[in-house]
Formats: structure tokens, C-alpha cells, sequence
């Protein structure tokens, strides 16, 4: 790791100590410091009860029990820094707790495969998007454990849920912000199959898996696709 560091840094630079840092406010006034650290940013700038939110997944394979806690060996980018630690829960769960977190009026961190049933252009994604099945003239018959098993699936981006349609209690459709610009979708649903992981606040969950929380993790293998976002 030594030599890569050295390799990088003769390409790229030295990792900045400090960095500027300018940003328009709501009225449209220009602001900028600079010279800060990291540490300095975190503290004037994240509002944000940070240790409050715990990573919440849906891994449906079978050997992956759930209410436990998982984590990927060698996941990590910080050399000393805190494990990344995946409590595995059931979808229905999953949801709701997303639902209560926009009705709280913050937007819910996820993860998902957007390779999948997915129009870039328009916007959308949707289990159904293309029905496939007539067109080759065959069955698509893998669920979602099947598909984490064979690699067909796994997290490939991360965006924000920002609202949620809801019917008689229940979440219909959600309305997604992403970072590829504003020519892809509207400026700028297939929650059950091809969503993974999402981030909330560990006081939105039962006290049996707050207490699994705190359980010794499963260690998955490096190669599992639990681990193919935070890589």
C-alpha cells in the first residue's frame, strides 16, 4: 500500500491538508472560506446527528439470516476507521421505515442495481419496464436471492429517496433525486427486487434489532455483492 500511496501521489498530488470552500446561500449570496480541514468542515458544516443512522439491508439468501449483522472483509477505505457494519432486514420493514423517515420530512439514503428495468431518459424504474419474456420467448424465473447468488444483481449506485406516494397507508411510488444531471429524468418503481441498502436512524427500529446492532458481524467474503457499493 506504501508503493501505491507513492505511485498516486507522484501522479496526482499529496492528499490536502486543508481545502477552500464556497457555496451560495438561499438568497443567492456568495460565501467562501479558505482554508479548512476536514474536521473543521464536519464541525460547521454537518448538521446531521451522524452517529444516530445505522445501515439497513435486504439480503434475501437464504444463509443470511435475518436481524443479524454483516459486514465484507476488507471493506473500508479509512485505515483505522469503523467498519462498515449491514443489519439484514425484511423488505416490508425496509419500507416502512423509508416511508416514516420522508414523512419526517428528511430524504432516505439508498442503494440499488440501476442496470435493471430502468428508462435513463424518462426517468423511471419499474419492475415491469419491459416484458422481456415474450420477446425472447422464455421465462425469467430467478428471484432476488438467485440473483445475489449468481452475481446477476448487486448495488451499483447510490441516490436519495425524496418523497413517497402514499395510498390508504401504504408507500405506491417514490420519487427519486439523482446525480447525473439534469437531462436524465424529470430535471435532473422497483424498491422490492433491486433495492439493497438504505441509511435511518437507529431509533426507527424494534428494540430486538437496535440490541442486534450491537452482535459481532457475520464476516462476508470480499467478493460478495454486499460489498460492491462501498467499495
Amino acid at each position: 500500500m506504501a508503493t501505491v500511496y507513492r505511485i498516486l501521489s507522484i501522479h496526482l498530488g499529496t492528499p490536502p491538508e486543508q481545502f477552500a470552500w464556497q457555496w451560495r446561500d438561499t438568497r443567492g449570496g456568495f460565501h467562501r472560506t479558505d482554508s479548512l480541514t476536514p474536521q473543521e468542515f464536519a464541525a460547521q458544516f454537518v448538521a446531521l446527528p451522524l452517529d444516530d443512522y445505522v445501515c439497513l439491508v435486504h439480503d434475501p439468501r437464504p444463509h443470511n439470516a435475518f436481524g443479524r449483522t454483516y459486514t465484507v472483509e476488507y471493506l473500508g477505505n479509512v485505515v483505522g476507521g469503523e467498519r462498515v457494519i449491514y443489519l439484514n432486514i425484511e423488505m416490508p420493514l425496509m419500507k416502512r421505515i423509508a416511508q416514516r423517515t420522508l414523512e419526517a420530512g428528511e430524504p432516505v439514503w439508498f442503494g440499488c442495481d440501476v442496470g435493471k428495468q430502468m428508462r435513463r431518459d424518462m426517468g423511471l424504474m419499474d419492475r415491469d419496464l419491459y416484458d422481456l419474456a415474450p420477446l425472447y420467448d422464455t421465462s425469467f424465473e430467478l428471484d432476488k436471492a438467485a440473483r445475489l447468488e449468481y452475481g446477476e444483481t448487486r448495488m451499483t449506485h447510490a441516490m436519495l429517496f425524496t418523497g413517497v406516494d402514499v395510498v390508504d397507508g401504504a408507500a405506491r411510488r417514490w420519487r427519486v433525486e439523482n446525480s447525473w444531471g439534469a437531462d436524465a429524468g424529470q430535471k435532473g418503481f422497483f424498491f422490492d427486487e433491486y433495492t439493497f441498502e438504505i441509511a435511518a436512524r437507529r431509533e426507527y427500529l424494534a428494540e430486538d434489532l437496535q440490541a442486534a446492532l450491537a452482535l459481532e458481524p457475520v464476516v462476508l467474503p470480499p467478493w460478495d455483492p454486499m460489498g460492491a457499493l462501498a467499495r
